[in-house]
């Protein structure tokens, strides 16, 4: 396994364990403020999602030299997801406060990260220290 890949992995990880508990706050903490934060939602939108993430979290854990394709498209969509879908409609429906704008912000960032680390890998760059 690639550097770049081990690091994206960990970028992935980490955004995706923001993301659960984010989910959890506004499923049980925030339940009820829209339609989109209850434990019902979070299981049936919300769990398929981190299945995914988890199924790609792990092949690029797991070194497969096709893993960093499958990791790439999958943060691009989450990228595309969260700008033109998420931001635009959940977000607004949920009348977000500071909490909410700064998991948007650096979940979305972690993304960019981590589809910039994948990027490289597949083209065949390295970062040198």
């Amino acid at each position: 396994m690639s550097e770049l890949m081990k690091h994206a992995a960990w970028i992935l990880l980490i955004t995706f364990v923001l993301s659960v508990l984010y989910e959890l706050y506004r499923a049980t903490i925030k339940a009820g403020v829209s339609r989109h934060d209850s434990l019902r939602t979070f299981v049936s939108q919300g769990l398929p999602l981190y299945v995914a993430a988890a199924i790609v979290i792990a092949m690029l854990f797991a070194g497969f030299t096709w893993a960093a394709w499958v990791g790439l498209v999958f943060s691009v969509a989450l990228i595309l997801v969260s700008i033109f879908y998420y931001n635009p409609r959940i977000m607004l429906e949920r009348q977000p406060d500071m909490i909410d704008w700064f998991e948007d912000l650096v979940y979305t960032g972690l993304l960019f990260v981590a589809a910039a680390l994948l990027l490289y890998h597949v083209l065949g760059k390295t970062l040198a220290p």
